[in-house]
C-alpha cells in the first residue's frame, strides 16, 4: 500500500471506522468503533486536551492495521495492536497523540503492578489480554515506564479505555471528532 497523503489520512481513518467499526471487540459487549468512540467521549468529558481526545479515539486502530487476525487474542497470541497503531499514525500525528497509543497496553500492565485495585476495573476480556501481554510489570519495567515523557497521558488513556465499554452508552459519531483529528494532522 502506498503512503496515504496528509490530506487524505482522516478520510482513510473514517473509512476504516465505517467499514470495520461494527466488528466485535475481543469478547467485549461493544463493537470496536463503539469502544473507541466511548473512550474519546470519556476523555472529552474529563476535560482532556485535543491530543488526548484524539489518542483516545484512535488508540485501538492497530486492531485494523495488523495482519494478525482478531481471533489471535482468543487463541492466546498477542497481536501487538498498540505498536501497529502507533507505527501507522506516527507519520501523521504529533507524539502527544502517538505515544499514549503506543503505551496504552504497557499502561495497563503498569497500573496492575502499582495500583492494587486497578485490576478490579478490568473486564474479563481485558484480564485475558493482560495475561497475553505479559501480565503486570516487574519492578524494572515499572521503573523504565515511569521515565516516559507522556506517563500521565498514558495512564489517563488507560482509565478511559476501561470505561469505554458500555453497550448502553450513547456517544457522538466519528464525524463529531473529525475536525479535531484534522486539526492535529502534521502538515
Amino acid at each position: 500500500m502506498d503512503r496515504i497523503s496528509d490530506d487524505s489520512i482522516v478520510d482513510h481513518i473514517e473509512d476504516v471506522f465505517r467499514r470495520r467499526g461494527a466488528e466485535s471487540y475481543l469478547g467485549e459487549e461493544v463493537t470496536i468503533a463503539q469502544h473507541m468512540l466511548q473512550t474519546a467521549q470519556c476523555a472529552e468529558q474529563a476535560g482532556a486536551d485535543n491530543s488526548q481526545i484524539v489518542a483516545a479515539l484512535l488508540h485501538d486502530i492497530g486492531h485494523y492495521k495488523n495482519e494478525i487476525p482478531e481471533t489471535s487474542l482468543a487463541k492466546g497470541v498477542d497481536n501487538f495492536h498498540e505498536e501497529a497503531g502507533a507505527n501507522f499514525l506516527e507519520d501523521y500525528f504529533p507524539l502527544s497523540v502517538v505515544e499514549p497509543i503506543r503505551q496504552h497496553v504497557a499502561a495497563k500492565r503498569y497500573l496492575c503492578a502499582v495500583k492494587s485495585d486497578y485490576s478490579e476495573r478490568l473486564s474479563p476480556a481485558s484480564v485475558h489480554t493482560l495475561n497475553l501481554q505479559g501480565g503486570p510489570m516487574n519492578a524494572e519495567e515499572v521503573e523504565e515506564f515511569e521515565k516516559n515523557n507522556y506517563l500521565e497521558q498514558c495512564i489517563q488513556l488507560r482509565y478511559w479505555d476501561e470505561d469505554g465499554k458500555d453497550p448502553e452508552r450513547k456517544h457522538p459519531p466519528f464525524s463529531y471528532y473529525r475536525p479535531l483529528i484534522e486539526s492535529l494532522v502534521k502538515r
